[in-house]
């Protein structure tokens, strides 16, 4: 472990047990304090990421990667608002769940705690920074957070933001902590300081993940690839297929929930539908990769694109690229989805009740959906406030996890007396 990591994580630790005194008003009254700081400091967070856009621009950084590094007014203005949801949360911790009285009249009951030192490994996206900050603080966990070089500068004003709130709000800084030295070597300290680090986080691409498989020693919840789909089913409403597909894809390519392939059942294909979705992916600059039954509408119709390679299906573009494949079938759809998908996200266009219950039930991702764009596998979307990231494990959480998959449960026995025989 190097020296900055071992000092970093004996004061998470020291801080998490002066944070677990903290009562839920004071946790709230933080995360206030620290949205109001980053609405104040406007004037520096987005000069520093202005900064850090140049410098990705200079090194050759893919226009997907920019758009997640990207802040503006509405995207800062977003970040304090997601501090603000989280407090309006209710409080997971003290949660206590009733299992009932032995007959030796012993009461057991189970009781939400926090889970104690998070490691946060991540790429580009300064929101979270914050984000994970903030469900932190409200489930009573320290956090170490290493953010990817290409957001240095942001990262370093948002955890001073957060770490001034906090002082503001009279709780412990150090429960917040942001690597400043964009060394690997940190990322392997982290994933394997057992006994310090109580659960890490990666979200990145493969290259991450293949560090995490090569040094974790700590729990681990990988937050990886999303390769998306979308299957628009036989008989779907068109002007709704559309928009779902055209959103899934163009709201925002960059991230993980956004479709990369898409699945159309045959009937779409000589029905007409497939060109009009395609002529609409096409305005909006996506360059379509089909198969051979989807190209040759597209061929007769003089849209431009380019024929699939078989990669193409196991690819997370992250820009304005789009799989397509035509299907006999929704068992095609679910297979397809079965070999090629990441168990992220998948959504069915549907508007026959059955089929679509049978994609919901057989379908295995981490959030489907029916007539509704993967853009929502969202934490805030959903309801959580924010998320520390959309687990593609399924060990102890799956989809975008929020305060309550930042806790454990620990049994509360009460007794009066009661020994064992």
């Amino acid at each position: 472990m190097t020296d900055l990591i071992d000092d970093m994580l004996r004061r998470a630790r020291e801080a998490r047990r002066a944070l677990a005194k903290s009562s839920a008003a004071q946790r709230d009254d933080a995360l206030g304090k620290i949205a109001a700081v980053i609405d104040r400091w406007d004037g520096t967070i987005l000069p520093a990421n202005a900064e850090d856009m140049e410098i990705a621009k200079e090194q050759g950084i893919s226009s997907s990667m920019l758009d997640r590094l990207r802040l503006n007014a509405s995207r800062l203005r977003a970040i304090s608002e997601s501090a603000r949801a989280v407090a309006a949360l209710p409080d997971p911790l003290g949660e206590e769940r009733e299992l009932g009285t032995r007959p030796n009249g012993l009461k057991v009951s189970k009781r939400r705690v926090p889970l104690g030192v998070i490691a946060v490994v991540y790429e580009a996206r300064p929101n979270v920074t914050v984000e994970c900050a903030a469900l932190c603080i409200k489930s009573g966990n320290a956090i170490v957070l290493r953010g990817g070089k290409e957001a240095m500068g942001s990262n370093r004003v948002l955890a001073r933001a957060v770490r001034q709130g906090l002082a503001d709000a009279g709780l412990p800084v150090d429960c917040v902590q942001l690597v400043h030295d964009a060394g690997r070597e940190h990322v392997a300290a982290l994933l394997g300081a057992t006994g310090r680090v109580d659960l890490c986080i990666p979200r990145g691409g493969a290259k991450l993940m293949e560090m995490v498989d090569a040094h974790a020693k700590v729990p681990v919840i990988r937050h990886g690839q999303g390769i998306c789909h979308v299957y628009v089913d036989e008989g779907a409403d068109a002007k709704m297929a559309a928009e779902v597909a055209v959103n899934a894809k163009v709201s925002r390519p960059g991230v993980c929930n956004s479709m990369e392939t898409l699945l159309v059942h045959k009937s779409v294909i000589d029905g007409g539908l497939w060109l009009e979705i395609a002529k609409r992916m096409r305005e909006n600059g996506v360059m379509l990769r089909v198969d051979e039954r989807c190209a040759k509408a597209l061929s007769d119709a003089k849209i431009e694109h380019l024929v699939a390679k078989d990669s193409d299906w196991d690819t997370e573009f992250l820009s304005l690229e789009l799989a397509v494949r035509a299907v006999d079938s929704l068992d095609e759809a679910m297979e397809h989805i079965a070999k090629h998908g990441t168990e992220h996200t998948a959504s069915i266009v549907s508007g026959d009740r059955a089929r679509a219950e049978r994609f919901l039930r057989e379908v295995e991702a981490s959030c489907v959906l029916w007539n509704a764009s993967t853009r929502f596998n969202d934490g805030g979307e959903l309801g959580l406030g924010a998320e520390i990231g959309i687990s593609t494990s399924r060990m102890h959480a799956w989809g975008p996890m929020g305060l309550r998959e930042l806790t454990a449960e620990k049994y509360v026995v009460v007794g009066e007396g009661q020994v064992r025989g």
